[in-house]
């Protein structure tokens, strides 16, 4: 009953995602109709917002940082986008310095909410409005946010585990390419689940040297062959999986958290069974969107929820609908 519960509630907090995201992007369109007019006269000139991430440059926030650039160019924004390269301190030095050069809203991703927390207190006691996205949909509230634009981990964890289990897996790695990230932490969680003997959460080197992240892989592989199932999350480390699979002769099934073109194609073939897609696009546009509106006309969204973006799947069956759009760079 208690997930039943569960689902019933994620049920209508995706309902009021997809609603509040519709609302908040028809308005984005709106307000860009016209340099003239009523609309057009409305616009604050000058605005810039911060959009600071735990991002590594690979493929996934790549296409997150477009989004965000794409609608600073669609609002007449401007945006200034950094990565911390997953180094909580550096993500903080970062929230400093867009409070001192005196941003009118603010973006962060929250991978590790307490490293992040003091730094957003002074964005907060500076009038600074702020929004999370990607990571921390749980600790947005404290965090000063008045939204949070994401997936619920633990959920999409559920849904990979489950579409495992459907697969046929009984033992399954949890790769874990970013230490300390509560979001990864709870994929995995989630996923386990789904299986009686839970799931083995496996730390690499990850995306900064994806090589060493192979020979970690391949060996794992080789020295448990009943592993029959192994679960990236990120698209990066999904070709590393894909290619120690191969490599360690084993005959696991691969499934990944994100899309990036190699990763469609890999699915297309067989290679991937699924990717969750938390559509990473609108995790970097609509934050921009909501900031912009709430600076320019007051406008709060959410109602205490996040705006949800995911989780979705993309398979074999589906995959066509997004493959030019991943290698777009917009999916």
């Amino acid at each position: 009953m208690a997930a039943a519960g569960q689902e019933r509630r994620v049920g209508r907090r995706a309902r009021l995602g997809r609603a509040v995201l519709a609302v908040a992007v028809g308005t984005a369109a709106l307000i860009g109709l016209a340099a003239d007019g009523a609309v057009g006269a409305s616009r604050r000139p000058g605005l810039t917002i911060a959009v600071i991430t735990h991002g590594d440059g690979g493929s996934f926030w790549s296409v997150a940082e477009r989004g965000a650039r794409d609608a600073g160019r669609d609002l007449g924004v401007r945006v200034r986008y950094s990565e911390a390269n997953n180094d909580p301190a550096r993500q903080a030095q970062l929230i400093d310095a867009a409070v001192r050069a005196g941003v009118d809203g603010l973006a962060v991703s929250a991978p590790d909410p307490a490293a992040i927390q003091p730094a957003l207190r002074r964005a907060a006691a500076a009038g600074i409005p702020i929004v999370t996205l990607n990571s921390g949909a749980e600790h947005f509230e404290e965090l000063g946010a008045f939204t949070h634009v994401g997936q619920t981990e633990f959920v999409a964890g559920q849904g990979a585990g489950a579409r495992l289990a459907a697969a046929g897996a009984t033992k399954v790695l949890c790769v874990v390419h970013e230490r300390g990230n509560v979001g990864l932490e709870q994929r995995c969680g989630g996923a386990a689940t789904a299986f009686a003997s839970g799931v083995e959460a496996f730390p690499v080197t990850g995306s900064g040297d994806l090589a060493a992240t192979r020979r970690e892989l391949e060996s794992k592989l080789r020295g448990d062959p009943s592993i029959d199932a192994v679960l990236a999350l990120d698209p990066d480390i999904a070709i590393a999986v894909r290619d120690a699979v191969k490599s360690a002769g084993s005959r696991a099934q691969i499934a990944t958290f994100d899309l990036s073109a190699d990763v469609v194609d890999a699915i297309k073939v067989e290679q991937i069974l699924f990717a969750v897609d938390q559509q990473q696009y609108l995790q970097g546009y609509v934050p921009v969107v909501l900031l912009a509106l709430f600076v320019r006309n007051g406008n709060t969204t959410g109602g205490g929820l996040p705006v949800l973006t995911g989780p979705g799947y993309v398979t074999a069956e589906n995959a066509h609908q997004v493959e030019k759009l991943a290698k777009a760079g917009t999916r």
